[in-house]
C-alpha cells in the first residue's frame, strides 16, 4: 500500500547535473520518482545509483510535446543550461523552455498537481542592479546570441504566473544562480568544469576578458535543499525567489582557487569577451531565507574538493573532447 507521506513527483531533466542530484535526493525522502528525459544533455550515467531503486522509473521523453502521466508534483528542470549547449540549436532551446512549460502547466493542471519552475539568474541579463533582487526586471537583449536561453525562461515565468492567476495552479518559481558539483558535464563550458578540466590536464586555462567579471556559485547539495524547501513552502508563497550563494568571485580568483587545490601548472589565458555575457552576478537571497529558512552552508573550497575528485575519476575513465562549437 502506498505510504500516505509518500509522493508521486516527476522530475523532468531529471538525468542531468540537478535532476539526478534532486532524484537521488526525493528517493532518499522516501518518494516515488519519475525521471524524464531526452538525454540531449542529460546522461544515464548520472542515473546509475538509482536504475534498481524500487520507488524510481526512467522515462525517454522531449517535454515539448505532451505528457500523460499521474503525478503529485512536478519539478520542472528540462532545458539545457549551459551556452554551448542551448546555444547549438537555439530554436530547440526557446521550444524546450515555452511549449515545455505550456506542456507540464496542462498536466499539472489536469491532475491537480503542485509544480516547481526551474527559471534562473539569467532572467536578468547583464544587471544594472547589483545584487540582484527577485523585484529587479532585469537587462536582457532580445535579440542576442544568450537569448534563446534568458528569454525562453522569462516567457516560462510569465506562463507559470499567468496559470496560477487564471487556473489557480500552485506554482512556484525558484531562480537558479550559478551552481556547481560532481555530475556537472566535461564540456559544458560552465566555468567551474571548465577550469577543473583544464587545470586537472595542465592545459591552458581560459579566462574571458579580463578576469575580472564575477559570478556567485553554490554548491549542489545546498541549491536541491532550496528546491525541496520552495517545493513544501505554503501555497500562497509562489516566488519567484533566487537560490544561489551570495559570495562573489572574480574568474580569475576561481582559476587561482583550483590550478592551487589541483596542484596544477596551467598557464591561464585570455579570450575576447563573449557577446551579452554579463559583468557582475550575485544573488540577493533575503527572501529565501525568511520564506524558506534558507541559505548556503557550503562553503566554495569545500565544495570543489568533491568536484575536483568527481572529474579526476571520469578524466581517468575518459578524457573529455573539446567542445563542439556554436
Amino acid at each position: 500500500m502506498k505510504s500516505s507521506l509518500r509522493k508521486r513527483v516527476l522530475v523532468t531533466g531529471g538525468a542531468g547535473f540537478l535532476g539526478s542530484h534532486l532524484c537521488e535526493r526525493l528517493l532518499a525522502a522516501g518518494h516515488d520518482v519519475l525521471c524524464v528525459d531526452n538525454f540531449y544533455t542529460g546522461s544515464k550515467d548520472n542515473l546509475l545509483p538509482m536504475l534498481g531503486h524500487p520507488h524510481f522509473e526512467l522515462m525517454r521523453h522531449d517535454v515539448t510535446f505532451p505528457l500523460y502521466v499521474e503525478v503529485d508534483e512536478i519539478f520542472n528542470l528540462a532545458c539545457p543550461a549551459s551556452p554551448i549547449h542551448y546555444q547549438f540549436d537555439p530554436v530547440q532551446t526557446t521550444k524546450t523552455s515555452v511549449h515545455g512549460a505550456i506542456n507540464m502547466l496542462g498536466l499539472a493542471k489536469r491532475v491537480k498537481a503542485r509544480i516547481l519552475q526551474a527559471s534562473t539568474s539569467e532572467v536578468y541579463g547583464d544587471p544594472e542592479v547589483h545584487p540582484q533582487r527577485e523585484d529587479y526586471w532585469g537587462r536582457v537583449n532580445p535579440n542576442g546570441i544568450r537569448a534563446c536561453y534568458d528569454e525562453g525562461k522569462r516567457c516560462a515565468e510569465t506562463l507559470f504566473f499567468d496559470y496560477r492567476r487564471q487556473h489557480g495552479l500552485e506554482i512556484k518559481v525558484a531562480r537558479i544562480f550559478n551552481t556547481y558539483g560532481p555530475r556537472m558535464h566535461p564540456n559544458d563550458g560552465r566555468v567551474v568544469s571548465n577550469f577543473i578540466v583544464q587545470a586537472l590536464r595542465n592545459a591552458p586555462i581560459t579566462l574571458y576578458g579580463d578576469g575580472r567579471q564575477t559570478r556567485s556559485f553554490c554548491y549542489v547539495d545546498d541549491l536541491i535543499e532550496g528546491l525541496i524547501r520552495l517545493m513544501d513552502s505554503p501555497a500562497d508563497f509562489a516566488g519567484p525567489v533566487n537560490l544561489g550563494n551570495p559570495g562573489e568571485f572574480t574568474m580569475l580568483d576561481l582559476a587561482e582557487t583550483i590550478r592551487e587545490m589541483t596542484g596544477s601548472r596551467s598557464e591561464l589565458i585570455h579570450q575576447p569577451l563573449p557577446a551579452d555575457d554579463p559583468r557582475q552576478r550575485q544573488p540577493d537571497i533575503r527572501l529565501a531565507r525568511e520564506q524558506l529558512g534558507w541559505e548556503p552552508r557550503i562553503r566554495l573550497a569545500d565544495g570543489l574538493k568533491p568536484t575536483i575528485a568527481y572529474f579526476t575519476t571520469l578524466l581517468q575513465k575518459t578524457p573529455p573532447q573539446p567542445p563542439r562549437s556554436t
